[in-house]
């Protein structure tokens, strides 16, 4: 397989989307504990970036596979899906699929016998919904549900890893604890799940061709692009009260700047989803919005 295709079949310009939790919830453990593994941290980077690839290149092998073989799916089939376009064969893409998730799972192992139990538990969820998003009998990415799970995964599961990690041998996971950790990962989790509302907004007459009954076939898409544009506005109430809980260093409140290209992008979404066209644009809303709370958190360590 060439690398442009590999690159293409584990969709690797959506990376981004798990490397920013991962380094905003290594940026809260800094400040609030005060310590970083680096090692490990690398460690946790690889697998968790590795296993992000899997994910997503069993995504696109299952899509394929399950994909109805009528003439209404042809475009889907050759023209629409990575694997049908490269012809990649199934034993390919599973070997990919399965060799990229191996390689993160002994890492995975590894960093449990340094770190502890709790990364057991937090693997497992992240693996399994890993590989129910889309595959199963019936597929997470498939169902009302697919939202929730992707950005809960990607914005607080990464983040809270990240933390604990840093902070094993300090710190115990209490209540109180992981429901801070919730509140300053909000606004990545708003912003990631609204890159698979997006999907599924601009992929709806597709998806109820293909059976498949996302969030829009209950609720339809003129209360989803409201959830979509609601969504950003709860990512930054959650950034508000992380500085006003003391978790985040009030200079992060300056991510709020982002509020304005962010609202202009998601006007230009609301008025049309075309998924080659304005797609991108949740992409660009949930990088803005993680670069710049990056940036000004940042900031904050450092002034602090």
């Amino acid at each position: 397989m060439k690398p442009k295709v590999f690159l293409e079949f584990v969709e690797i310009k959506s990376l981004i989307a798990s490397v920013l939790p991962f380094v905003l919830g290594s940026m809260y453990a800094y400040y609030n504990y005060h310590q970083l593994h680096l090692g490990y941290l690398l460690l946790f980077f690889i697998a968790s970036s590795l296993f992000h690839m899997a994910t997503n290149a069993n995504d696109n092998y299952q899509d394929f596979l399950h994909a109805p073989r009528n003439d209404d799916n042809q475009e889907f089939l050759q023209e629409t899906n990575v694997v049908g376009v490269n012809q990649i064969s199934i034993g390919q893409a599973r070997t990919i699929t399965f060799g990229l998730a191996g390689i993160s799972l002994i890492i995975g192992l590894w960093l449990v016998t340094q770190t502890g139990l709790p990364l057991l538990w937090m693997g497992l969820y992240s693996y399994a919904v890993g590989y129910f998003y889309a595959g199963g009998p019936k597929p997470i990415s498939q169902g009302p549900f697919g939202e929730f799970f992707s950005g809960f995964t990607m914005g607080f599961m990464i983040f809270w890893i990240a933390v604990f990690i840093n902070t094993y041998d300090t710190a115990a996971i209490t209540w109180q604890s992981t429901l801070a950790v919730l509140i300053a990962s909000g606004l990545a989790i708003f912003a990631i799940s609204n890159i698979m509302l997006a999907n599924n907004i601009c992929d709806m007459d597709e998806d109820i061709a293909l059976g498949r009954h996302t969030i829009l076939y209950y609720l339809g898409k003129p209360v989803m692009l409201q959830v979509f544009a609601w969504s950003y506005v709860a990512g930054y109430a959650c950034l508000v009260m992380a500085v006003f809980m003391g978790v985040l260093p009030k200079m992060s409140l300056l991510t709020l700047i982002s509020i304005i290209p962010v609202w202009k992008n998601t006007r230009v979404f609301m008025h049309r989803q075309v998924k080659r066209e304005t797609f991108t644009i949740s992409i660009k809303n949930a990088t803005l919005i993680c670069l710049s709370f990056i940036v000004f958190m940042g900031l904050g360590l450092i002034f602090n």
